[in-house]
């Protein structure tokens, strides 16, 4: 459990398959970053897959991690980037399997907001 201006939380990170699945989870400190979770999770990934994450993930260090696993890592580049990659649009559209793995939990967290 970590702390952050909310108080005491913690981050669930997932990783799931095309039909929304988990494949692997995993819990961090809610002030610790994304990308080294990111990186923990990539070597849960088939070989030859597809990596759609949220822009928290956009790291050299995973791309880097994925493309040597031969895994595409659709990701859409941090505003601050200078260099751009291959991303698709469409593509990322199928992102919302995780979105829709979470969505059933949300409902059972009870309050989000200290009161």
């Amino acid at each position: 459990m970590g702390r952050s201006r909310g108080g005491l939380n913690t981050k669930i990170h997932a990783l799931v398959d095309a039909e929304g699945r988990p494949i692997h989870l995993l819990l961090t400190a809610g002030q610790a970053g994304d990308a080294p979770a990111g990186r923990e999770l990539l070597a849960h990934l088939q070989q030859g897959g597809i990596l759609l994450a949220d822009k928290a993930y956009d790291t050299d260090a995973i791309r880097t991690e994925a493309a040597e696993r031969g895994v595409f890592a659709n990701v859409p580049p941090r505003a601050i980037r200078k260099r751009t990659f291959a991303f698709g649009p469409r593509l990322y559209r199928q992102r919302n399997q995780i979105e829709r793995f979470f969505k059933p939990h949300q409902a059972d967290a009870g309050p989000r907001h200290a009161l």
